[in-house]
């Protein structure tokens, strides 16, 4: 048996990318650095966290001494760690990491450090690694931890990533890396400002097993509003069909950065142990999306993490991490 581990089980580690002056957070760096040093030092609270540093002692530097705080140096060309980092399988009761092919979605900017960061730091986790001639990014698919995996055709089917396989051959691709044995694909949904062709992570997740979360837009003067009541319309065709529950989080007021409008999205949640953090915009809807998550998640701490900072790049805090399974162990 094979299955993508998911997100909500059990986590031995969250990996983050620290921004430098030599990604993207250059003409914002200090901001960008403040943000990610209030993630990872919530993170810690709950589970260790491997943090990649372009100058591994000016980032230590940044930081007090935790048992649950682990450092190494590489060189990146940006902090996406959701999409240039390797995913958790198990199989035959033994998890193993993949490691697929970064294009920086579709080749729209440089990544070739990106690229191969995890064969050249696999040596710092204790599982196998096995390299995949696929291109994937992390955020392009969500997996219940049985048997679905859920993606948007905008994304995987595009012909900027594996343009030489067909629909066909690319759930063929899915099924035998994955195992899992329904590709389920969302033909509607996107966000304005958005660089990954409509991740997932941006519009749908799965919080357990068999239950949903996913944008709504009612405002029909949005933009968005079209393509999310068609997403919508999708996903109950999905519930119904596969027995799931669905939860609505709202569409984010509009957030704005030098005149063109972001992707604030509330879906960009992240898992740790025992906790849930909610990313936040400053906007008026931060309060019921954070009251949505805590009437969802009982047996979690629901933590609201600004991520007006992170946006700006048009990611936010799923994008920014990459979580581990219970049982791989760093090794530093």
């Amino acid at each position: 048996m094979k299955r993508l581990i998911s997100e909500f089980e059990v986590q031995s580690f969250t990996q983050i990318i620290f921004p430098h002056e030599y990604s993207d957070w250059k003409p914002y760096l200090k901001e960008a650095q403040i943000n990610f040093i209030n993630i990872i030092n919530t993170i810690i609270k709950y589970q260790k966290c491997l943090v990649i540093c372009y100058d591994l002692e000016d980032v230590k530097s940044l930081f007090n001494t935790n048992t649950n705080l682990f450092f190494i140096e590489y060189k990146t060309d940006d902090t996406w760690a959701r999409d240039s980092s390797t995913l958790c399988i198990e199989e035959d009761n033994e998890i193993k990491l993949l490691d697929f092919t970064f294009s920086a979605w579709g080749d729209k900017f440089e990544a070739s450090k990106d690229n191969l960061m995890s064969p050249t730091i696999a040596k710092h986790y204790s599982k196998e690694m096995q390299t995949v001639n696929f291109i994937l990014e992390g955020g392009g698919v969500e997996s219940n931890g049985k048997d679905i995996l859920l993606t948007t055709s905008a994304c995987m089917l595009n012909k900027n990533r594996n343009k030489n396989l067909n629909s066909l051959q690319i759930t063929q691709k899915l099924n035998a890396v994955f195992g899992a044995t329904k590709i389920l694909y969302l033909d509607h949904g996107y966000l304005s400002g958005d660089d990954t062709d409509s991740h997932i992570d941006t519009l749908v997740r799965f919080v357990n097993e068999d239950t949903l979360m996913y944008v709504k837009c009612e405002d029909e003067k949005d933009e968005h509003f079209k393509e999310l009541q068609l997403m919508e319309k999708e996903l109950l065709l999905i519930a119904q069909k596969y027995n799931l529950k669905l939860i609505a989080l709202p569409m984010s007021n509009a957030v704005y950065f030098e005149g063109e409008r972001l992707p604030a999205t509330y879906a960009n949640f992240l898992f740790v142990n025992g906790a849930v953090l909610v990313p936040t915009y400053g906007v008026a809807t931060d309060k019921e999306a954070l009251e949505i998550f805590q009437t969802t998640f009982k047996d979690r701490e629901v933590l609201p993490i600004d991520c007006s900072i992170l946006v700006r790049q048009h990611g936010s805090l799923h994008c920014v991490t990459m979580n581990f399974a219970s049982g791989v162990d760093i090794l530093v």
